[in-house]
């Protein structure tokens, strides 16, 4: 993501909650998370410390922790706030839509292999869900409440259960609504 995109992010952002910036920034804890987020990332070096502990103030506050340098595309949407956790070295893609007691993260398994998820463009990831290791989700893709991602997980299906599998090939068509 360059420099360019970066400054876009917030309008992109904006743009999947089909409200006004004033609207979304007093009314919905998450956009004004990912607003502080995004400045974080584009706000001169000087700046950068002011805004990372505003985005440590407003993510106690709502639950949510996801470090400044995480590597998060356009149109991030979290719908409800609270409990929610991404690792720092997580990629995530375009048009995201985010619940509540969701955790992207790492394994630490003795012997076993640490790694950081990767998902793709356009994912719906339910309330409780947990994505976690060295895997990949692919591209319109919707997880299922309280699901345990821990396998890779291929493009156009739906996943549920503990762990993961594909019960659906419907994918996320129907959950991601005003991508920018």
């Amino acid at each position: 993501m360059n420099i360019s995109n970066k400054k876009e992010g917030v309008l992109c952002d904006l743009c999947r909650y089909n409200t006004s910036f004033i609207k979304a920034y007093v009314l919905i804890p998450g956009f004004r998370y990912m607003f502080y987020f995004r400045l974080c990332n584009v706000v001169p070096k000087i700046l950068k410390p002011f805004f990372k502990i505003r985005l440590r103030i407003v993510g106690r506050r709502y639950g949510i922790q996801i470090p400044s340098d995480t590597n998060i595309g356009e149109g991030f949407y979290i719908g409800h706030f609270g409990t929610i956790i991404i690792n720092g070295r997580a990629k995530i893609g375009k048009n995201v839509n985010i619940s509540q007691g969701v955790t992207i993260g790492q394994v630490n398994m003795d012997g076993g292999k640490v790694g950081y998820p990767t998902i793709g463009d356009r994912v719906y990831i339910a309330p409780g869900s947990k994505i976690l290791g060295d895997i990949t989700v692919g591209d319109d893709v919707a997880i299922g409440a309280n699901a345990v991602v821990v396998k890779d997980v291929p493009s156009n299906c739906t996943v549920g259960g503990v762990p993961a599998k594909v019960i659906s090939d419907k994918g996320s068509v129907n959950y991601i609504n005003y991508k920018y």
